[in-house]
C-alpha cells in the first residue's frame, strides 16, 4: 500500500509539472497584452512598457518559464496585478465556495445515482431498467448551462421556491448543486446499473439465494459491495471534473467560487491567478485520485494483494 501511494505521488510530481508547463504556454499564447488590458485604451506606450517590465513580460520566454517554475517550487504563485495581492491568496479565498458546491453536487449525484442504478440493475431488462437507462442518457445529453437556465426559470422565476443566484442560505446552494450533479448522476447510475447486473449473475449471489436470503438482502449485502468498486474510482475522478465544470455553473448562478474568479482573470489576462487556479485544481485532482486508489485497494482484495507485492 505504501509503495503504491509513493508511486502515485511520484507520478503526481510529473503531472503537476505538465500542468504548470501547459498553462504557462496557453496563457502566453492567448491574444492580448496584459499591460494594455489592465491600463485601458487611454494608456500611453510608455505606461504600457513600464507595466510590462514590472510584470517581467519583456524578458525572453524561456527566462519567464524557468523563473515561473522556480517560484512554484518555492510555493510563490506570483502577484495578481489586477487584485493587488498574492494570486494564491485570492484563489484560496474563493476555494471554500467551490468545495461546498462540488461536495454537495457529489453527494446528490452519488446518492441518486446509486439508487437509480440499484433499481435498474436489480430489474435488468425490465420496464424500470429501460426507463432509468433512457433517463440517464437524457441527463448526460443536456448541456449544463441549459439545465441551469431551465432550473432557474422553473423553480426560481416560475414557482418562486428557490433563489436564482447568490449565496447566504442553504437554499442558494440547491439549484447550482443540482445543475452540476446532473451529468455526474447519470454516470454513477449507468455504472452502478452495469455493475449490479453483472454481480447478480455471479455464483456467490446464487449461493446467497440458496441460503434463503431475500432479494433485498442479496442486493444490499452481497451485490452492492462489489458493485461499489468501479463507482468509488469514478467518483474520485469525477470530483476533479466537477470542479472544472463549476466554472460554467458558478457564472450562471453568480456563485462566488473559483469559476467566476478564473473567468474574470482570463478576461483581464491575469496570468498569475489563472496559473494558480490551474495548479490548485491539478493538485486536488491528483490527491483525489490517490484517495480513490486507496479505497479501491481496500474494497478489492485482489488489488490489495497486488499493491502489497
Amino acid at each position: 500500500m505504501t509503495r503504491m501511494v509513493v508511486r502515485r505521488l511520484l507520478i503526481g510530481v510529473f503531472v503537476m509539472w505538465g500542468a504548470a508547463s501547459v498553462i504557462f504556454v496557453i496563457v502566453r499564447a492567448a491574444p492580448g497584452d496584459p499591460a494594455a488590458v489592465f491600463l485601458g485604451p487611454d494608456a500611453s506606450k510608455e505606461q504600457i512598457d513600464r507595466l510590462t517590465a514590472a510584470l517581467g513580460l519583456n524578458r525572453p520566454l524561456y527566462e519567464q518559464y524557468f523563473g515561473y517554475l522556480g517560484d512554484v517550487l518555492r510555493l510563490d504563485f506570483g502577484q495578481s496585478y489586477r487584485l493587488g495581492r498574492p494570486a494564491m491568496d485570492a484563489v484560496l479565498e474563493r476555494l471554500p465556495a467551490t468545495i461546498d458546491l462540488t461536495l454537495t453536487a457529489t453527494v446528490i449525484a452519488v446518492v441518486v445515482g446509486l439508487v437509480l442504478g440499484l433499481i435498474a440493475g436489480s430489474r435488468s431488462g425490465g420496464v424500470v431498467d429501460r426507463v432509468v437507462s433512457a433517463a440517464t442518457i437524457a441527463l448526460q445529453s443536456f448541456p449544463t448551462f441549459w439545465v441551469g437556465i431551465m432550473l432557474v426559470l422553473t423553480f426560481a422565476l416560475g414557482l418562486r421556491l428557490l433563489p436564482s443566484a447568490g449565496v447566504g442560505t442553504p437554499a442558494h446552494l440547491v439549484l447550482p448543486a443540482v445543475t452540476l450533479a446532473f451529468p455526474f448522476t447519470a454516470i454513477v447510475a449507468r455504472l452502478t446499473r452495469s455493475s449490479v447486473t453483472e454481480a447478480m449473475r455471479e455464483p456467490y449471489v446464487q449461493t446467497a439465494r440458496s441460503k434463503g436470503l431475500t432479494e433485498r438482502q442479496v442486493l444490499l449485502g452481497h451485490a452492492l459491495r462489489n458493485s461499489l468498486i468501479p463507482v468509488v474510482t469514478i467518483v474520485g475522478l469525477q470530483m476533479g471534473a466537477l470542479m472544472g465544470g463549476a466554472v460554467i455553473v458558478e457564472n450562471v448562478f453568480a456563485w462566488p467560487g473559483l469559476g467566476s474568479l478564473v473567468v474574470d482573470a482570463v478576461a483581464n489576462r491575469d496570468y498569475a491567478v489563472v496559473q494558480a487556479v490551474t495548479l490548485l485544481i491539478a493538485g486536488i485532482v491528483m490527491v483525489l485520485n490517490i484517495v480513490a486508489d486507496v479505497f479501491y485497494t481496500r474494497l478489492d482484495p485482489r488489488i490489495r494483494t497486488e499493491a502489497g507485492s
